[in-house]
């Protein structure tokens, strides 16, 4: 869609966090607003008053809401509406703050412990996670003695443990719901 454009790429018009997408790290979005312009939602914006946010929107939260998680294919749904919530309560400014924190821990996992088969697991769980979680992951994975000396294979394993450990303890499922 010609002449839709957003400041905030960390988050979308929808409430998905771009910063957390496989398909933006590895080049393939530009984002909401400079890239994939065939999205519904962003065809929405322009008549409502060219809102930057979905809850800005008099008729938040259509019917576009009402099954978005159903069916991920590369970023989780989940969480949409709950962070686009979270964002006015906060403000956008102190939201991607921790996005951004969100995006500089998922490229030092990615970085450091990704074994070449992890990469949406470290998405979708840095996304689903609370940043306190995550935060308190890092520390157990700095405190853990003779770490440097380990293999790629375990430190993946053991960060993948600790983030699985921690999706158990809230109940979330730390994979995509794919369309069956």
């Amino acid at each position: 869609m010609k002449g839709f454009e957003r400041k905030n790429q960390l988050l979308s018009l929808c409430g998905l966090n771009c910063g957390l997408c496989p398909m933006r790290l590895e080049g393939h979005c530009g984002g909401c607003g400079r890239g994939n312009q065939s999205c519904g939602v962003a065809r929405c914006s322009p008549p409502q008053g060219k809102i930057e946010y979905c809850y800005a929107c008099a008729h938040y939260p259509c019917e576009r809401y009402q099954n978005m998680a159903d069916y991920e294919f590369f970023i989780v749904h989940r969480n949409q509406k709950a962070d686009l919530e979270k964002a006015q309560r906060i403000g956008i400014d102190a939201y991607n703050r921790e996005q951004e924190e969100k995006v500089r821990i998922l490229e030092l996992l990615l970085s450091t412990c990704n074994d070449g088969r992890r990469k949406n697991f470290f998405c979708v769980a840095v996304n689903l996670l609370e940043l306190s979680d995550i935060r308190e992951v890092l520390r157990q994975m700095e405190s853990e003695s003779g770490l440097s000396s380990w293999t790629l294979g375990e430190r993946c394993a053991y960060i993948v443990s600790a983030f699985q450990e921690i999706a158990d303890r809230y109940h979330i499922i730390l994979k995509l719901n794919k369309k069956k």
